[in-house]
């Protein structure tokens, strides 16, 4: 572990305790996804949220960024949206005194803390693929400069479900750059009865900022000095590689999987695993973090056979029965 007390580990939990009630403020219900999301943010990661409109995906976004008081912009993908409107263009300016003129660059939205990537699937892959190499490398190239990205970094996309009119898949390359890939459903009746009380109340609920960047940056590290344990380790290992259709891979695999993960997902999952257990007070991981989170860490990074699409399996179905097919070895004390 670093060098930090109890003390001081007990107080950072507490500001994630008053973080998650400050969501709350302008977020009604979606104790799960709020929960992922806060995990992407532990972990260093990026996230997708998937949801039909009107579920409140980009306020619980821009509450986080409220929350968060780190600078936040939101660029609205369309059809028509050019890389250059992500990632900046260069001007050419004149100086008056000397009539020399010079191109300089002019930053982009993508140049802040918090990007809301609204309805990434309705814009076209060039301009979806702008966002491949600020994701992974948090950088920016243009016209053979290299720029460097604001940290702490996070691009959380909200997509709408393919079946939709007017949307373009994801490439899997895209795809595999999110660290989780959020659902989000229906309110139960009672969350969409307290939705509609606050909403069209005379005073919407205002989201209180109650942490820095620098906090941040400091629980991510925090992080990655979350026990776990050797056992847990392997047992990843095995997921992810039972995942790849092949010979010793579960039945269910072979029959529903045509593209199983990448190494990507092993790491995604630890980390994932290791932010639950902080947010949750813990400072190792266990069996149930794993479990919990195998579903938004994999359903994006397995490519499902047409026998799963003509027999309905979802990518959650398949994800749960290759947890179950894997059974967790605990490793044999010495001696």
């Amino acid at each position: 572990m670093t060098d930090i007390s109890e003390a001081e580990i007990q107080q950072k939990l507490a500001r994630l305790g008053e973080l998650r009630a400050a969501i709350g403020q302008a977020i009604v219900g979606q104790g799960a996804v709020v929960e992922q999301l806060l995990i992407g943010l532990l972990a260093g990661g990026h996230c997708l949220l998937e949801g039909v409109p009107g579920l409140g995906k980009t306020l619980l976004v821009r509450s986080l960024g409220e929350a968060l008081k780190l600078d936040f912009r939101r660029v609205q993908f369309t059809p028509d949206l050019m890389p250059s409107d992500i990632l900046g263009t260069e001007l050419l300016e004149e100086d008056h005194g000397t009539g020399h003129r010079s191109f300089r660059f002019q930053k982009g939205p993508i140049f802040t803390n918090l990007l809301l990537a609204d309805e990434l699937n309705r814009t076209p892959p060039k301009t979806q693929a702008a966002l491949l190499e600020a994701m992974q490398e948090r950088t920016v190239s243009y016209g053979g400069t290299t720029y460097q990205l604001p940290s702490p970094f996070f691009v959380l996309a909200t997509q709408n479900p393919l079946e939709q009119a007017g949307t373009y898949p994801l490439p899997e390359a895209q795809l595999d750059r999110f660290l989780l890939h959020i659902r989000v459903d229906y309110p139960t009746e009672q969350e969409e009865h307290d939705i509609l009380a606050q909403t069209t109340g005379a005073k919407p609920g205002a989201v209180p900022a109650v942490m820095q960047g620098e906090e941040v940056l400091a629980l991510q590290k925090l992080v990655r000095d979350v026990h776990f344990g050797e056992d847990l380790l392997r047992w990843v290992t095995r997921i992810v590689r039972a995942s790849r259709p092949g010979e010793g891979a579960p039945e269910e695999i072979r029959k529903y999987v045509k593209w199983g993960a990448g190494p990507r997902a092993g790491q995604s999952l630890i980390l994932a695993a290791k932010a639950r257990a902080l947010l949750q007070g813990r400072l190792a991981a266990t069996r149930e973090d794993i479990v919990a989170l195998a579903g938004p860490v994999m359903r994006h990074r397995l490519l499902l056979s047409f026998a799963a699409e003509a027999e309905g399996k979802s990518a959650d179905d398949v994800v749960a029965a290759l947890v179950r097919a894997v059974p967790l070895v605990r490793a044999m004390p010495l001696g």
